[in-house]
């Protein structure tokens, strides 16, 4: 079991988190990152985009471009673990990707366990009517709103424990 840290334990996120400020989430695949932007309140996200992967760079940039226009305060990235709750190979990919990106960006980060959450995106995606080429383009944007979405009542009851500044 990992060290309580922010990547691990919402409330010492949270804590590290200014007062306001949308949170960014992210689902990290092999080829694609899915983005979502929550609102200021923590009560709704959305889809934001499906960036396909390319050099850490580039992705870096974006994300940069979209923090910065958004006032981002956080990002919560999707950790792929298996069924019973262990890491394999694409949750350790996505532990590498966050520790090169927080060379990049130097914001709280948050894992949040993110199990179903592209079969959940895919079948709204197809109860919304979307052809499989939009479910296809957009899984991943909305597997991160998904994941997002997931984690927002959790860190927003913790953001109202916090003592007033």
């Amino acid at each position: 079991m990992p060290a309580p840290d922010s990547l691990h334990d919402p409330a010492r996120f949270v804590a590290a988190l200014p007062s306001m400020g949308p949170l960014l989430g992210l689902d990290p695949g092999t080829r694609t990152l899915g983005i979502a932007l929550s609102d200021q309140l923590w009560t709704l996200a959305s889809p934001v985009e499906t960036l396909r992967r390319g050099k850490l760079l580039a992705d870096a940039a974006r994300l940069h471009d979209l923090i910065s226009q958004e006032q981002v305060a956080g990002i919560v990235l999707g950790l792929p673990l298996n069924m019973d709750g262990s890491a394999g190979p694409r949750a350790q990919s996505v532990r590498g990707y966050r520790r090169a990106l927080a060379e990049q960006i130097d914001l709280p980060m948050l894992f949040w366990d993110e199990r179903l959450s592209s079969a959940a995106a895919d079948e709204t995606l197809r109860d919304a009517g979307a052809s499989r080429a939009r479910r296809e383009a957009q899984r991943d944007a909305a597997a991160a709103a998904i994941i997002l979405t997931d984690a927002l009542p959790t860190l927003r009851a913790l953001r109202a424990d916090l003592p007033s500044a």
